[in-house]
């Protein structure tokens, strides 16, 4: 916004600059009549109308470069007034030239060029009534006073410019710290649909294939048995494509706003949860300790992933015998949760590990937590987590 501002003055200024002349050719011009004919001053008519409009060409001329080259410009007018001095011919109504070449320099160049070019001004000015106004304190104050008024309006303009300048470069640092926080945040985003992706599709499908290799080995002696597990795996991939879709909606840019999206899991779902991993096949005892009381959403959705990771891996490799437990523990600082199974334990071809190990201590380092997996002592697997409700409020 401000450089669009600073756009349009700049084009304006072009404007300004043909305005300013033309007023000064017109207001010299209109003086020229005092340059002709026997009713003229003695001096002006030893310069005549012709040495006029030379001298008054001259010293415009340089103004219509001023805004490009301001340092040029005063240097060429002032040169011009000074040869006007030497030669003895009186000022023109186009040395004012002088004053607009100064404001020129004050507002768009260094202080030392405006500080320069200033001082040549009162020299100037020192000059003129040393030879045609006698040079006094009066006269040389009220000639003083146009050179100040003007090199100060210009070092106004000077700073009013540069601290606009500040505040472009200001808005448009802050844009570009704005779009990297928003690149930041739609980085942390996909990374924690990723997490989610895995522990929905690493859940779901192993669900599926335990169903799958039961509903295979019983189709022939036990055909009932078979159908309920048919129909948990349909029901376990319905589940899967929902849940798939709600978190790939997220991403998505174009009609965002008219997708509605079910909120996400927390404690009150485990027992929907636990109750689903009975259907495959698993036995699972729940136990909570402590005063239950309000989580933030994010430590809920953390509990119940690990919960969901932690026991699909009980489902995957811990036997068909296994059985778990899980256990939650509200403490006065923190939770401490625990996943443990009586399956293979270190005997399993592969334990727990990857993506899922991995997005349980993201999930749990986000709140100063920490996360231990590891095979139990006297057999099975156990996932422990402790959580501090301070850093999680």
């Amino acid at each position: 916004m401000i450089g669009e501002v600073r756009a349009w003055a700049a084009g304006k200024g072009r404007a300004a600059d043909l305005l300013v002349f033309g007023s000064l050719l017109l207001i010299c011009l209109t003086a020229a009549r005092n340059f002709d004919g026997a009713s003229a001053p003695p001096h002006a008519r030893a310069l005549g109308l012709t040495g006029y409009l030379v001298m008054t060409g001259l010293l415009l001329l340089p103004l219509l470069w001023r805004r490009r080259h301001p340092v040029p410009a005063f240097a060429a007018v002032a040169l011009i007034s000074f040869v006007q001095w030497v030669t003895g011919v009186q000022p023109i109504p186009a040395n004012v030239t002088v004053l607009v070449a100064l404001y020129a320099v004050a507002s768009a160049c260094a202080l030392r060029w405006s500080v320069t070019a200033g001082a040549i001004a009162e020299l100037g000015i020192v000059l003129l009534m040393a030879r045609y106004g006698g040079l006094s304190l009066y006269s040389l104050a009220s000639g003083s006073v146009f050179v100040a008024a003007t090199w100060i309006a210009g070092i106004y303009a000077s700073t009013r410019r540069r601290y606009l300048e500040g505040l472009e470069e200001r808005a448009e640092r802050a844009e570009r710290e704005r779009d990297q926080q928003v690149r930041i945040a739609a980085a942390a985003e996909r990374a924690r649909i990723a997490r989610e992706l895995h522990d929905v599709v690493a859940h779901n499908v192993s669900v599926m294939i335990v169903q799958a290799d039961g509903a295979a080995y019983a189709i022939d002696g036990d055909p009932e048995q078979a159908r309920r597990a048919m129909r948990t795996i349909s029901g376990t991939g319905r589940q899967a494509l929902a849940e798939m879709r709600r978190l790939v909606g997220v991403l998505r840019k174009d009609d965002a706003g008219e997708e509605e999206y079910a909120p996400q899991p927390g404690v009150a779902d485990l027992d929907d949860l636990l109750a689903h991993f009975r259907q495959s096949g698993l036995p699972v005892e729940y136990a909570v300790t402590g005063v239950r009381r309000d989580l933030p959403e994010g430590v809920q959705l953390a509990i119940y992933r690990i919960v969901q990771e932690a026991l699909t891996n009980t489902l995957k490799h811990g036997g068909p015998k296994a059985r778990a437990g899980v256990e939650m523990d509200y403490g006065p600082h923190e939770i401490h949760l625990r996943v443990s199974d009586d399956g293979r334990g270190a005997a399993a071809p592969r334990s727990i590990d990857g993506h899922g190990l991995i997005g349980m201590r993201e999930r749990v380092a986000m709140y100063d937590g920490s996360v231990q997996a590891s095979p139990s002592p006297g057999g099975g697997f156990q996932v422990t987590v402790r959580l501090p409700l301070a850093r999680a409020a």
